[in-house]
């Protein structure tokens, strides 16, 4: 370990772990155990291979297969027991006071079927129930502490984009571009991991895609899928050079402690088609008019519709978010310790927005065989509307 200091403060994890404990009584769950990654990190500090038992009233208990030591000197929770099979569990509760479960809470969004099983048969007698939602709900509102990470990460996705400009050079190519990019993200401290929830949902550090193969569609839940280097990936950038008066799209997320930060940003070699640039103008007003809009209260899906009447009326409501059957159905996704956490700005959800929640808001416009122009920035949820975390300049940038 080094000397500098990584562990999350413990009221912060006390608080975390004392919300979490109130979804606990109002559902009438005994306890959680916590066992993916993230959330692990958001409970306990640490992501050591653990099983974490929340009860619903009194102090938790982390159990460490590997490594205890690590886990120690990272998690600030006073019980930390060595586990050496998962059969242990009920066994070490009871021998710290903790009554095993009648109903248990674990994360059934993200646990394999073949793990559900068998924790169904270490605990026979136990419902287990689905305690995913109540978890992204906590995590949706960030901290004081939190928002400062945010903050941080923001601050170096601006960074990265500013030394964009200066790496541009016709007939780059869009793979051999992300690589200057992303080594100049590391220098800054990026953590090189992108978490997401969504399963079968990956990426590395974003997407650095020109012209048409920026505007090629993907699996990915994302309005932009790039042409990519193979269909073993089948995203971001890819070999093909860069070439002038094209868009450039470079749409990357910075993670920082576990932060995260989302951005993109447009430039290009010369000025691209005035099309191109009136498109692009109409989407920092319709992020401005979202901005507005989106106060405590405000519910997700109505700022969804909004902002499809508004690139209705702007004449590019075909573009918005994808063409065709690959247009996607949201404009915001929250952010944190994952790309995809909660609240989602999509077609239909009534979450309502409180203060504190962060939010990517990513108007965009796909062009087939053209390119693709918008702007996303990570915001935080205020009295007053959204405040914009990331400032890169968010016209074009021709170089």
């Amino acid at each position: 370990m080094s000397d500098q200091d990584y562990s999350t403060p413990k009221t912060e994890i006390d608080d975390r772990i004392e919300k979490l404990q109130r979804h606990l009584l109002q559902e009438g769950i005994d306890g959680a155990l916590i066992l993916q990654n993230t959330d692990l990190f958001y409970f306990s500090g640490t992501i050591q291979q653990s099983h974490l038992y929340i009860p619903a009233q009194g102090p938790p208990l982390l159990m460490v297969r590997k490594s205890l030591q690590r886990a120690t000197a990272e998690s600030p929770l006073s019980t930390i027991l060595p586990l050496n099979s998962p059969k242990q569990l009920i066994a070490l509760l009871r021998e710290n006071g903790l009554k095993p479960p009648s109903v248990m809470g674990m994360e059934l969004d993200v646990l394999p079927t073949n793990l559900y099983f068998s924790y169904k048969r270490l605990f026979p007698k136990v419902d287990i129930r689905d305690i995913s939602i109540p978890i992204r709900l906590v995590r949706a509102v960030k901290s004081a502490y939190e928002l400062n990470l945010i903050r941080q990460a923001a601050a170096f996705s601006d960074q990265v984009a500013e030394t964009l400009p200066n790496l541009l050079r016709t007939g780059i190519t869009e793979i051999e571009l992300a690589g200057m990019v992303e080594a100049q993200a590391r220098r800054l401290g990026h953590q090189g991991i992108v978490r997401m929830r969504l399963w079968g949902a990956e990426m590395f550090y974003g997407h650095l895609m020109a012209g048409p193969a920026a505007a090629v569609p993907s699996f990915l839940a994302s309005p932009t899928g790039g042409a990519s280097v193979s269909a073993a990936v089948a995203q971001g950038p890819s070999f093909r050079k860069i070439r002038r008066h094209e868009p450039i799209l470079f749409d990357y997320v910075f993670a920082w402690k576990g932060y995260i930060s989302d951005h993109t940003r447009i430039y290009s070699i010369g000025r691209p088609p005035q099309k191109l640039v009136e498109a692009h103008a109409h989407m920092l007003d319709l992020q401005e008019r979202i901005k507005a809009m989106a106060t405590p209260g405000a519910v997700a899906g109505d700022l969804y519709t909004a902002a499809i009447k508004i690139a209705a009326r702007k004449g590019v409501g075909e573009h918005f978010m994808g063409a065709g059957v690959d247009r996607i159905r949201f404009i915001g996704h929250g952010v944190g310790l994952e790309l995809d956490e909660f609240p989602f700005l999509a077609d239909g959800q009534k979450t309502e927005l409180k203060e504190g929640m962060v939010i990517a808001l990513e108007p965009k416009l796909i062009f087939p065989g053209k390119g693709v122009v918008g702007i996303e920035n990570t915001h935080v949820v205020t009295p007053t509307g959204l405040e914009q975390l990331t400032h890169a300049e968010q016209r074009i940038v021709s170089v």
